[in-house]
């Protein structure tokens, strides 16, 4: 089966993962989710993930929750679409939830946040959103 949008799917696994409260999340490999798995990381939204070789890669996400048992991420959820792609100037980023959350965007030097992106002055592809 042909898989129009993978980010997407990657995203979906996430939030039903955590839905269900899993410590961890396997989800086929590819450049860009590592990339997107390893701005989760920095920002603190995920505790860590692996890239496994069992013939086909995969990348095993391991999820974090707080103290209580809620997930550390609240809200995930993809921007840009196959059908409609959304990119943002740098003066034009929205700040996710008055800075509480972050952006995820596909710039000329990689895959980052909204922070880094305007660090480095940098605009792009608004690829997701969450908090």
């Amino acid at each position: 089966m042909v898989m129009t949008d993978p980010i997407a799917d990657m995203l979906t696994r996430i939030r039903n993962a955590l839905v269900r409260y899993k410590e961890s999340v396997d989800i086929p490999l590819s450049k860009m989710k590592k990339a997107i798995a390893d701005v989760l990381k920095r920002e603190g939204y995920i505790r860590d993930y692996e890239v496994l070789d069992s013939g086909y890669g995969v990348l095993r996400i391991h999820l974090k929750y707080t103290s209580t048992g809620e997930p550390v991420i609240q809200h995930i959820k993809r921007v840009s679409k196959p059908g409609r792609r959304v990119y943002m100037g740098v003066k034009e980023m929205p700040r996710v939830l008055n800075g509480m959350g972050i952006g995820i965007y596909s710039t000329s030097k990689g895959i980052m946040s909204d922070r880094e992106a305007r660090k480095q002055r940098l605009g792009g592809e608004y690829l997701a959103e969450v908090w």
